[in-house]
């Protein structure tokens, strides 16, 4: 199964080219490589059956085909290179397969969300971590950013809703959008934008990995 390594100074993440939102880090490539498999079992069961995923035996089974330069949002815990393999064009299949995996992934965070409510979360290792609610919150301003990143506009969304309603139509707004960008449709003219735009499989690779990632954090902490 082929991965890539995006290497920063002090963590390195690896992520499945082909399976979004599998993605784990490690203080060295080998660690990184292992964590990665041991979270096949969890990645399987937070996408369902419907995707035909495997996961792999162990570490040996993975195959290394890229090494990243990482930064300062690596080491922070954040995979944050594309790698060449996001550059593909995405055909009708691959787009409900991405689109299909992404829902999956918002799902998995959904539920972990809802068990998790009423219980009180565990500290983490120096006794920080964020309560569920400001978890919740946490990731729907993520959404709203990775929605602009591929040529949103946070002004799309409703102002005045309650949190729920502004997830739902982050997340219906974004499939549009990754769509829009799959098929070619150019984003929207915005000249006070510099920076590029992120690639509609980074975007998905990206959204899904940070919706699993504490989707599990919440799982792990539930007391």
């Amino acid at each position: 199964m082929d991965v890539y390594l995006e290497i920063g100074p002090k963590k390195t993440f690896a992520c499945a080219v082909d399976w979004p939102g599998w993605c784990r880090s490690g203080k060295t490539e080998e660690a990184a490589l292992d964590a990665l498999a041991a979270y096949g079992e969890r990645y399987r069961a937070a996408i369902g059956p419907r995707f035909g995923f495997e996961p792999p035996e162990g570490a040996d089974a993975l195959t290394v085909v890229e090494r990243l330069r990482g930064g300062s949002g690596t080491d922070f815990g954040v995979p944050s290179a594309e790698a060449k393999a996001d550059s593909r064009s995405i055909g009708e299949a691959e787009l409900h397969r991405l689109s299909g995996i992404l829902a999956a992934a918002w799902a998995a965070f959904d539920l972990a969300a809802d068990r998790g409510a009423g219980h009180e979360l565990a500290n983490g290792p120096r006794g920080g971590g964020r309560d569920l609610d400001k978890i919740v919150s946490h990731v729907l301003e993520a959404e709203v950013a990775y929605y602009v990143q591929i040529g949103g506009a946070a002004r799309d969304l409703p102002r005045d809703a309650d949190e729920a309603t502004r997830m739902a139509a982050v997340r219906t707004l974004a499939l549009d959008a990754l769509a829009d960008r799959a098929r070619g449709v150019p984003v929207p003219p915005n000249p006070r934008r510099k920076a590029a735009y992120w690639s509609p499989r980074y975007f998905v690779r990206r959204s899904a990995w940070h919706a699993l990632d504490h989707a599990w954090e919440i799982e792990d902490r539930i007391e």
